[in-house]
């Protein structure tokens, strides 16, 4: 062999481990995204549906677990998905000779917003329907029962159900633009599937609009729950107290179920004195709390806050700005995958971290402001009592949000990273009213949500200052005596 070929064969060959590498990667990754997520969904499921005595049953649901443990996963990686290029590309930039990182390319990058792509596509098209379905099945009529008999009945409702929305994905194409849904119908990889995600992507980014704002204001009362506010802010004895005394007069009442007036529920004391107890039990370890921790920690973690959320609203001003002075700054897709050229951020290493800071911030906040929504609030998983399908009904709302995530941020201006893979090609992202809408809007409930909730903070303390928490409440159930016979 000539040294040309030696040369060409050397390049293959490191183009073939190169490939063999992203792959492991890849891999490796997914499996540590699956194993944790796989945990998580064993401490919200519910034992009596996996333990039941009809096997079948127990078979579909752990087959159905299975497919949420891989479309959470997938939602998992999506929300990592944009921090980990923006630190990958600022380590490129620190370290660009070093033989440690040389796994950590552009291409493995791109490879990796392709794989959350296509498995999104995957698990909000396919699979959670079919876990749904699959759970909801019991086989046709007059078929034999099992487990195979509940799949053909699965598979036939799965394939009416594509062929609904792939139909009504085409008119609404067609109505939008009708040369590019005749390419549709023989370019289906290429356009179709990636116009459909586009339109879920854009119905979760409208999600994500409504609930982070509300998720920010709620974040303020979610944190002051989980830590210990200090003396001045929080009497603990008195909630000790008064704990301890309701409990004592639930307990006496199931003891002494005799009563004329009354008809008892006893479950539901008993679920009562149960609730009691547990927050008797968080009130006692929230009082054995150190000084640094009640007095250091809560401050702390609000001033946290009030800078996280007052920097996001400030971004997004400044985006607003950028937007009516220079069309530039709309967001775009780049269709070249090699990092490590530029930072992302003017203030390089330091503003790539906070922009990660921020977009982890927001998406907590998105997910504490979805499940705080009224029409959410029923969804919200319960620990060890979650049954399948609202399991399977937070996996598809989860993967929603994460998957907007990336044009989240990207359209509100958080990060300077472009958008890549298929993520950049959506036409709604080039359109300057969306944008611009969209970020004043964002701009705008996030500031109402903040003014309400810290005013409505401020007039509940004011409240109990002057003791008109106190003042007796009208009892219901009693009518008002009428005017004759007070006058009698």
């Amino acid at each position: 062999m000539e040294a040309a070929d030696y040369e060409v064969l050397s390049v293959r060959e490191q183009l073939f481990h190169e490939r063999v590498r992203e792959c492991i990667i890849s891999t490796l990754l997914f499996a540590t995204l699956y194993i944790l997520c796989h945990i998580a969904l064993t401490r919200f499921k519910k034992p009596a549906e996996f333990t039941t005595v009809d096997d079948e049953d127990a078979t579909v649901n752990k087959i159905a677990l299975e497919l949420c443990t891989f479309t959470l996963a997938v939602a998992l990686g999506a929300v990592l998905l944009l921090p980990f290029s923006i630190i990958s590309n600022e380590v490129l930039l620190s370290l660009p000779n070093s033989y440690y990182i040389q796994w950590l390319n552009g291409s493995l990058i791109h490879g990796l917003w392709n794989l959350v792509f296509l498995f999104s596509n995957l698990s909000l098209i396919f699979l959670m329907p079919f876990a749904y379905f699959f759970t909801e099945s019991e086989g046709f009529a007059g078929s034999r029962k099992g487990v195979l008999g509940r799949v053909y009945e699965t598979v036939v409702m799965l394939v009416l159900l594509t062929l609904l929305v792939l139909g009504m994905v085409w008119v609404a194409s067609a109505i939008v633009d009708n040369k590019a849904s005749r390419e549709s119908l023989y370019d289906f990889w290429e356009y179709y599937l990636p116009y459909l995600y586009s339109c879920i992507s854009f119905l979760g980014v409208l999600l994500l609009l409504v609930c982070t704002p509300l998720g920010l204001a709620r974040m303020f009362s979610v944190t002051g729950k989980l830590l210990v506010k200090p003396r001045v802010l929080e009497d603990l004895e008195e909630q000790l107290y008064c704990s301890a005394f309701e409990e004592a007069a639930l307990t006496r009442r199931i003891c002494n179920p005799t009563s004329c007036w009354l008809h008892l529920d006893m479950e539901l004391l008993h679920r009562q004195v149960l609730a009691l107890q547990t927050q008797r039990v968080l009130l006692e370890k929230r009082r054995k709390a150190s000084a640094w921790q009640r007095n250091l920690g809560y401050p702390l973690a609000m001033l946290c806050l009030l800078v996280l959320t007052g920097l996001s609203v400030l971004i997004v001003a400044i985006h607003i700005l950028e937007l009516l002075i220079d069309e530039a700054a709309m967001p775009r897709g780049m269709q070249d995958p090699s990092l490590g050229q530029a930072s992302f951020s003017k203030l390089g290493s330091f503003g790539a971290v906070i922009q990660v800071i921020l977009i982890f911030y927001l998406m907590v906040s998105s997910v504490v402001g979805f499940y705080s929504s009224p029409l959410f609030r029923g969804l919200r998983p319960r620990w060890q009592d979650t049954a399948m399908t609202q399991i399977i009904g937070n996996c598809v709302c989860l993967l929603v949000l994460s998957s907007a995530l990336p044009v989240f941020s990207r359209t509100l201006g958080l990060t300077r990273f472009d958008l890549l893979g298929d993520f950049g090609r959506f036409n709604w992202l080039g359109n300057f009213y969306i944008v611009f809408l969209y970020n004043a809007a964002f701009a705008s409930l996030t500031t109402l949500c903040l003014v309400k909730t810290f005013t409505a903070a401020v007039r509940a303390e004011l409240i109990r200052a002057f003791g008109l928490d106190r003042l007796p409440l009208p009892v219901s159930g009693f009518p008002r005596a009428s005017r004759k016979s007070q006058h009698q």
